[in-house]
């Protein structure tokens, strides 16, 4: 295995049963962005290992069932502004407040500009792990562990569902509808990338998703709602409250996927994992973590 290099951990890729004679053509296949003198480099300075951490030459002979470990880049990634901060640190935990539009793990195009490589590189805890994400439009609280041995015991209590999260979102107001109410569905995933949906009412499929809702104030037609999620499935809150009629502010893909164009700072989504609350699996206490952020309605139109 290879170290972390500035916060960023090595990425993986298995090699399957194939016609490639040498492991630079199944690379050059697999990743086609990526030019065959760029791997080459790569290899030439041991940035590419397998599974037994051996250095792996350009023309070696492909083996498939192992595994490479390599860096991923991001060439030109674009700058973040979007600053964390740490609620609070110990000897297990770090918990940190993140902003909107900060990813928390890498993927795609962001790498360097996501909170967990920013963590390593502050803190340095090359171990750094996060225990659950929040989705890059979101902000608030996100937990990561110090100590992999530690991970799988907070896992196993998102798992068991024996985490209590709570999240604050601003909507539209309906003076129609009753609250508290609970929202129970089955999500499944939706025809366009990115997106869930609910499946139509079936008696032969479990509900996989349910959320409690509460009206918290409402103010100029909008509406600030107390979510608690009791599952934890994708897009969970964003879809149900589209589904409500309700689509939370800023949201650019519920209840309509609209063209990707760029962040629009000024129109976040309105959604914010605002408190998380467990009994710790390793010291036994009750831990209760809440974000500092307040999401603000939008200004009234000028009269």
């Amino acid at each position: 295995m290879l170290p972390n290099r500035d916060g960023v951990g090595p990425s993986q890729v298995a090699l399957p049963q194939g016609r490639w004679t040498c492991m630079l053509d199944f690379l050059v296949e697999r990743f086609p962005a990526i030019r065959a003198a760029e791997w080459c480099a790569r290899m030439a300075n041991g940035d590419v290992v397998d599974q037994t951490g051996r250095r792996v030459a350009p023309q070696q002979a492909y083996v498939p069932y192992g595994r490479l470990f390599y860096y991923r880049t991001v060439p030109n990634e674009t700058p973040n502004a979007a600053q964390a901060c740490v609620l609070f640190e110990d000897e297990l935990l770090v918990v940190a407040d993140k902003p909107h539009f900060l990813p928390v793990t890498p993927s795609g195009n962001y790498l360097q500009e996501t909170l967990l490589v920013r963590l390593r590189r502050k803190l340095g805890i090359d171990a750094l792990t996060p225990l659950h994400r929040i989705d890059r439009e979101t902000a608030g609280v996100v937990l990561f562990a110090k100590q992999p041995a530690t991970c799988a015991g907070y896992h196993a209590l998102f798992a068991r569902r024996e985490v209590a999260k709570t999240y604050q979102a601003i909507a539209p107001g309906n003076s129609l509808m009753r609250f508290p109410l609970t929202r129970t569905s089955t999500l499944v995933t939706g025809d366009q990338f990115m997106q869930m949906r609910e499946a139509p009412d079936d008696a032969s499929r479990q509900p996989n998703a349910r959320t409690e809702i509460e009206l918290m104030e409402t103010r100029g037609g909008q509406g600030r709602y107390r979510l608690r999620p009791l599952t934890g499935k994708r897009h969970q809150l964003r879809v149900h409250m589209a589904a409500l009629g309700l689509p939370i502010l800023g949201d650019r893909i519920y209840p309509r996927l609209l063209p990707q164009g760029g962040d629009e700072i000024d129109n976040p989504l309105r959604l914010l994992a605002q408190s998380i609350a467990f009994r710790d699996p390793v010291t036994g206490e009750n831990r209760r973590f809440a974000s500092l952020q307040q999401l603000h309605f939008p200004a009234a139109p000028p009269d």
